[in-house]
Parts: C-alpha cells; structure tokens; sequence
C-alpha cells in the first residue's frame, strides 16, 4: 500500500479514503482482514496513533468491525459498502460540475459533453489504437 500524502488534508482523513476506495473497488472484499495498526503504521511509515484515529473513525462509520482477539474487517454489509460507493460518486460528481461551471459551461453543455464522452468511449473499445477497428 502506498499513499502520497497530501500535506492540506490530515493523513487520517486520507488514509480513511484510500481504504474506502480499496473497498469500493473490491480490491478489499466484505469480510476481508485488513492489516493491524502497526503493520499499517510500519508500512506507510506514520504514527501508530494516527492509524488508531483512522480505524476508530472508520469504525464509527460502521465501515470495518473489531472482532475481539481476532482484529479488524471490512463491514460484511453490502448495503454500507454501496452508500460508500454512491457517497464517493456524489463527490466526484460535484468537483466535476464545479470544474465545468468555473469554466462558464451551461448546464446543457455539461449533459451534451458527458454524453459524446459516453459514446466515444463505447466506440473506442471497438478500435484498435491504430485507427481501425477490432472485429469481435
């Protein structure tokens, strides 16, 4: 796990991302072990403290569980992993249509720009980087 660290947002906060991603992704499966404090601590080379804030707060968002003597899992609740998700979508979403706005783009430019975007990646799994196409 490698994370570059950006010095306007508390590592906690970051790391608490970075393991949501993993988790939304799937490289983190419902159920999964995740490492202890101190092997995360060793490995991203930060204080062990400051990976007890991230697992407490990702606990109190009912994102992992403890189980007593045993450590921490991912929450095997499918339906907190899809909030995550949805939650994490929200965000891009809006820095997406802000992005578009401070450029001055109207609303129905914004839907008509997304949608040429959709199509020309569908079209472009068709092709094969050379101008042609791929025959399926």
């Amino acid at each position: 796990m490698s994370i570059e660290f950006d010095n306007n947002l508390p590592i906690y906060l970051q790391i608490m991302q970075y393991i949501k991603r993993q988790i939304v992704t799937g490289t983190l499966k419902a159920g999964d072990k995740i490492p202890s404090v101190r092997e995360l601590a060793a490995e991203l080379q930060i204080n062990p403290n400051t990976v007890q804030r991230t697992f407490q707060e990702l606990e109190r968002e009912e994102v992992v569980e403890t189980k007593r003597g045993l450590g921490r899992y991912v929450t095997s609740e499918e339906s907190k992993i899809m909030t995550i998700k949805k939650e994490m979508a929200g965000e891009l979403l809006e820095r997406f249509l802000t992005g578009m706005q401070e450029l001055g783009i109207k609303e129905h430019d914004i839907v008509n720009i997304v949608a040429d975007a959709v199509a020309e990646g569908k079209q472009s799994s068709h092709h094969d980087g050379r101008g042609g196409t791929v025959n399926e």
